[in-house]
């Protein structure tokens, strides 16, 4: 789980999480977005792929990258573990 807080805790991360729950991006189509370097972006990319909450998937030439529902589930379910 410790890599999933790293990666929330970033807010620029945050924000790829709320692009990505509207439906699949490219890293072009993220990009777009934000105001940052290419590189930075798929330093963050990395980093959320790496923490299990995005996946990634090769189209041809694309990554599509998308939420991993199942990952973010868990997360939700050890916050609500929290509450009791």
């Amino acid at each position: 789980m410790r890599n999933v807080w790293e990666a929330l805790a970033d807010p620029t991360r945050r924000e790829i999480l709320r692009l990505l729950k509207k439906g699949e991006l490219n890293a072009g189509e993220i990009y777009d977005y934000f105001d940052i370097t290419k590189p930075s972006l798929s330093h963050h990319l990395s980093v959320l792929k790496q923490s299990n909450l995005v996946k990634a998937d090769k189209r041809g030439q694309n990554i599509i990258y998308s939420l991993n529902l199942s990952a973010l589930n868990e997360v939700l379910e050890y916050i609500r573990g929290l509450k009791k």
